[in-house]
Order: C-alpha cells, then sequence, then structure tokens
C-alpha cells in the first residue's frame, strides 16, 4: 500500500512539474549555486552505496575534507549512484551536497545510537517531549553559503519506525528533521527528493535568505506530523515550484512556542512562497501555530491543493503572544478539501505550564484573494480571541463550491470585509470600514 501511494504520489509530482514549468514565468526566487573549486565524492572516503554498509563515518570524513581543502568558491561532496545508509551527519560553510539521479542518502534504522541535541531556546524543550531533542539526519549550525542539489536524488529517513513509537507512546525524546539548518545563512535547497521523515522534513531555523526551490517531499497521509517545509524564525526566504504529499501541513511558517518564543523574540519575516502543489490531511499552506516571535510580511500565491483537510489554515492561540501581521494569500486552486479557509486563536498545545495566559496574539492585515475551491464541504472559520479580536482581515473573490450546499462561514471575535464571496460571508466581514480597508489592500 505505501509503494503504490509512494507511486500514485510521484506520478502527480510529475504531473504538477509540467504545469510548474509553464509558470515560472510568473516570477522565481533570486540566487543560483554558487560555482565550486573542486569537487570529493563520499565514496572515495570509505563510503558504500550498497544499502548495507553504513557510511556515517565516510560522509564526516567527507565533510572534513570538504572543510579542509579550502577551495576557491568552496567544494562539492558528490553522492553516486547507489543506496548510502547513514547515521546523522553535519555539513559546514561554503559547500554543496550534491546527489546524483538514482542516489539515495537513506537513514539508518538504529534509533538508539541517534544522538541527541540540546532544545531550541525559542521552544524551550523538545517540540514533542520535555528534555533534548534527536539531532536532524542531515544538519547545520552557524553555516554560510550551503547547497543541497542534484539530479532529483532521494533523502529517504525511513521514518516508520519512529512513527509506530510515536503511535505507541514510546518515544524518549523529540524525533528528528530529515534536514535543520541552524542560525545560518545564503541557502540554496534544489532538485531533492525528501522521503518519510521521523518528523518535520525540511526546518530552516533562525536563518535568513533561504531558497527551497523544485523540491518534492513524500510521506504516507497518516504519517504524524511529518511537515514539508516550515520556515521558523526566519527571514527573506523564498520557497517556489515543490510537491508536496505529506501526512501533516504541507508548508506551514512558524517562530517560537509560548514563553520561550516570546523571550528569543525572533519573527519570521519576508517570506515568498509560490507554485506549490500538494495534498495532505491538514493543511496546504499554514502559519502557526507556534508564532510567538511573530509572523510578518509574508506573500504566498498561485498555489494548488487537493485531497486536504484545509486549504489554507492560520493558526495560533492564547499564550502565545507574538502576531500575524501584513500576510497575503492569492491565487489558489483548492479541490476535495475539508475547510476552504481556517483562521483560529485556540488551536495548538503548550510546552509546559508557566505560559502567560494574558499574552494574546494579534493578527491583523491578512489578505486572502483570488481562491477558487471545488468539492468544498465547509467554506471556513474565522474565530478570534476574546479581548484580541482578528482585525483587517479582507476576502475578495473567494468562491466555495460542491455538488451540495457548502456549509456557511463561522465567523467570532474579527472584523474586516468581504468583496464578491461564496458562500456569502458572515456579517463581521461586511462593516463598512472592513470594506474600506479590504478595497485599498487590493
Amino acid at each position: 500500500m505505501a509503494r503504490r501511494q509512494r507511486l500514485c504520489g510521484l506520478l502527480l509530482a510529475l504531473a504538477a512539474a509540467a504545469v510548474l514549468v509553464a509558470a515560472r514565468a510568473q516570477g522565481t526566487c533570486p540566487g543560483a549555486p554558487p560555482r565550486r573549486g573542486a569537487r570529493v565524492s563520499v565514496a572515495s572516503f570509505g563510503g558504500a552505496g550498497d544499502g548495507r554498509t553504513l557510511n556515517t563515518a565516510a560522509f564526516a570524513r567527507a565533510v572534513a575534507s570538504v572543510e579542509r581543502l579550502r577551495a576557491p568558491g568552496g567544494a562539492e561532496l558528490y553522492v553516486p549512484p547507489g543506496v548510502w545508509l547513514t547515521g546523522p551527519f553535519n555539513l559546514t560553510s561554503r559547500m554543496t551536497l550534491f546527489l546524483a539521479r538514482g542516489a539515495v542518502i537513506r537513514a539508518t534504522q538504529d534509533t538508539p545510537s541517534w544522538p541527541l541535541i540540546e532544545p531550541l531556546p525559542s521552544y524551550g524543550r523538545g517540540r514533542e517531549l520535555p528534555g533534548g531533542r534527536y539531532i536532524s539526519l542531515i544538519h547545520g549550525s552557524g553555516l554560510q553559503d550551503v547547497v543541497i542539489t542534484g539530479e532529483n536524488g532521494t533523502i529517504d529517513g525511513q521514518g516508520s519506525m519512529w512513527w509506530d513509537m510515536w503511535k505507541k507512546g514510546t518515544l524518549p525524546y523529540t524525533r528528528p528533521h530529515l534536514l535543520e539548518l541552524m542560525s545560518s545563512s545564503d541557502i540554496i535547497v534544489s532538485n531533492v527528493v525528501f522521503q518519510d521523515s521521523p518528523f518535520w522534513n525540511i526546518h530552516p531555523v533562525y536563518c535568513s535568505n533561504v531558497v527551497i526551490r523544485n523540491v518534492t517531499v513524500l510521506a504516507p497521509h497518516d504519517s504524524p506530523n511529518t511537515d514539508g517545509i516550515d520556515p521558523d524564525s526566519s527571514s527573506n526566504v523564498c520557497i517556489e515550484d515543490c510537491y508536496i504529499s505529506t501526512g501533516d501541513d504541507s508548508i506551514a511558517i512558524k517562530s517560537g512556542w509560548d514563553e520561550y518564543g516570546i523571550a528569543y523574540g525572533r519573527p519570521s519575516s519576508d517570506i515568498t512562497v509560490r507554485r506549490i502543489t500538494g495534498s495532505s490531511p491538514f493543511a496546504g499552506f499554514a502559519v502557526g501555530s507556534e508564532t510567538s516571535g511573530g509572523v510578518q510580511n509574508v506573500l504566498a500565491e498561485h498555489l494548488n491543493f487537493f485531497g486536504s483537510g484545509y486549504g489554507i489554515h492560520i493558526k495560533t492561540n492564547t499564550g502565545r503572544g507574538g502576531f500575524i501581521r501584513n500576510v497575503t494569500i492569492s491565487d489558489v486552486t483548492l479541490d476535495n478539501v475539508r475547510y476552504g479557509l481556517r483562521i483560529a486563536g485556540d488551536v495548538g498545545d503548550h510546552p509546559d505550564d508557566r505560559y502567560n495566559q494574558s499574552a494574546l496574539p494579534v493578527v491583523d492585515a491578512l489578505t486572502i484573494k483570488n481562491v477558487q475551491g471545488q468539492n468544498i464541504k465547509e467554506a471556513g472559520l474565522i474565530k478570534g480571541i476574546t479581548n484580541s479580536a482578528f482585525s483587517r482581515i479582507c476576502l475578495s473573490n473567494v468562491k466555495l463550491s460542491s455538488g451540495a450546499p457548502v456549509r456557511p462561514w463561522k465567523c467570532e471575535a474579527v472584523t474586516g470585509g468581504a468583496l464578491d464571496v461564496q458562500p456569502s460571508p458572515c456579517t463581521e466581514l461586511t462593516s463598512t470600514s472592513g470594506t474600506s480597508f479590504c478595497t485599498n489592500s487590493l
């Protein structure tokens, strides 16, 4: 069954790729991979791509060699065709990790030997459990000029053992990501397949100048918390031309968790997301729910989601603090989605009982326009927080239909405007002042 799901996902990815090629004229992320002055192969450091040999030490030696070379423009670590079984390894600056066609970097399932690292300071603990967390399969911290690319080779997390531990309640610590880069800048991730991550797939956190393009992310729909791409307390991020089908949000913008995120105080800002196709039992495009450092200046456009729980989900909670503001989402196509749109102030858990219940988030100036949906069960929900109503929410040209009547909008503690919305918008979005903001924002 899993093999059939993966095959279907790859076929859909190919179909989506044809659409994306035609759409690239609409704009693209700045930045091209730099030319490196040297190239080394993991096979030259004792590695074997036979699917059985453990290559953790070989990858470590290869990365150390890249660092020592000090070649003009940096160096490339080449992964030849084959299955390269490995435990976690770290990258270095001025480096390209290049996966050849037919190359698979496959995570070992020897989970007891997986190293632990400290929790992120903006989370205060592991996201799932108190204490530390397992390091990501491919990791880097404090780096500059890092490229992960290739000829659509695969990074395979073999996540099923981790998912089973989560389902059985036997996880000792928070599961690892497939790729996490921390406090790093000038990052490009492109032309790679990420598959079966134990937890979130791609997690740039405290990063700047990040480009993620032409990436495929796959995991079964019943795999827990396998978010596709989660920029977290990061700035100047551009994500485009990707196909994502996983068990959780396809893309979720985050910025820290409750009192720890408030104290760390680094927002996610200046983020562009465009030409994304995918499917998820949760959200296609999401902000939150961990937004305690703030999220601002986001543009998401030309999105296509099918077979999903929510088309768009903006989520936060009492105790989060922070803000979500100046977000524009446009040109969205939805098919067979339960909720077209959900903006809610009661989503997500808390790290501990020390969070400040008076820390209310501010949600302001969200514009959602040019959304077409078919086979939609419920139009959506916009539910603010008492004493912190969501303000200046604009819906324009949002048309959601189905063979049966679409359940109407539900709104509470929200102000804003609605223009050309079907089903008819809730009364909270029909005030004169809200309509004026909506007209001006367009």
